[in-house]
C-alpha cells in the first residue's frame, strides 16, 4: 500500500462513528472498508477514495466537488464514484462522504 493510502485509511478509521463497526479486507492493491459484509469506502494508492453510493445517488454524488465516475479497466463501475484525495483533505468533507456511503450501504442485505 502507498503512503497516501495508509494515511487515508487512518484518516476513515479516525472519522467512522463508533458505532460503525468495519472489517478491513485486502481489494484494489489495497484495503476496502466492510460493513455488514459490504464495501463501503476504499482508499487509492493516489489518495483518492472509491466510495459507494449506489446507482440512484450516483448523479448527485457526481455534482459533489471531487466527484467523478469510477474507471477500472476502461470500464464505469455503477454506484461507485471515485472523489479526489484533494476534495478530502477536511475531516468534515470526509465523515460526510463517510455518511453519504453508509446511508446506501445500511439499504444493502447483510452478507
Amino acid at each position: 500500500m502507498s503512503m497516501a493510502t495508509d494515511d487515508l485509511a487512518e484518516r476513515i478509521r479516525a472519522v467512522l462513528p463508533a458505532r460503525v463497526h468495519c472489517l478491513e479486507k485486502k481489494m484494489f492493491g489495497g484495503i476496502a472498508f466492510m460493513y455488514q459484509g459490504n464495501m463501503l469506502v476504499a482508499p487509492l494508492k493516489d489518495g483518492s477514495m472509491l466510495a459507494r453510493v449506489g446507482k440512484e445517488g450516483m448523479e448527485e454524488a457526481l455534482a459533489l466537488p471531487g466527484a467523478g465516475i469510477m474507471d477500472m479497466g476502461g470500464r464505469s463501475m455503477g454506484g461507485f464514484v471515485v472523489v479526489a484525495g484533494d476534495a478530502l483533505e477536511d475531516d468534515d468533507d470526509l465523515s460526510e462522504w463517510l455518511q453519504r456511503c453508509l446511508r446506501f450501504v445500511q439499504t444493502l442485505p447483510q452478507k
